[in-house]
């Protein structure tokens, strides 16, 4: 089942990069940018998390979080979190539990092999916890404005 525009986010307890446990409502109250992404330290996901950490501020000026999630385990994403000086939460799904309650654990091909993995894509909360936009097969390239965008056109 699918998670739908207007539902309530799942409450999915994950490991942050800083080690504690978190899960979505914990930022009730504010707009949560979760973006999924495959994997650390690759040139695409360094791309979008680079131009999520440029926009961070206007982000948080418009009351949002950002936060990233992927497979990663918690050592991986604290190096790529301090190489790249990203300033939000990244989230270790390892059971791919988040993954797969946004229907983003997919199977993939590459180069003639199928494999389970993350399908790039972000998701707009509301401060009172329920889904209200979503993007799918995300290009990185502008994808960050366009979330930015989004959540500038609803507050105005």
């Amino acid at each position: 089942m699918t998670l739908e525009i207007g539902q309530a986010a799942p409450s999915v307890e994950l490991l942050a990069d800083n080690g504690e446990q978190t899960t979505l409502a914990d930022y009730k109250g504010k707009y949560v940018v979760l973006y999924f992404y495959p994997k650390d330290m690759t040139p695409g996901c360094t791309t979008e998390a680079c131009d999520f950490r440029d926009q961070h501020e206007s982000f948080a000026n418009l009351n949002a979080v950002i936060v990233g999630v992927s497979p990663d385990p918690q050592e991986k994403h604290k190096k790529f979190k301090e190489k790249h000086d990203l300033p939000f939460q990244l989230l270790v799904d390892d059971e791919h539990k988040l993954a797969e309650a946004f229907d983003v654990w997919k199977l993939k091909k590459n180069f003639g092999k199928e494999y389970m993995g993350i399908e790039r894509s972000t998701f707009i909360i509301d401060p009172n916890g329920k889904l209200i936009k979503e993007w799918r097969k995300v290009k990185v390239k502008d994808h960050v404005e366009e979330a930015l965008q989004y959540i500038k056109e609803i507050q105005s």
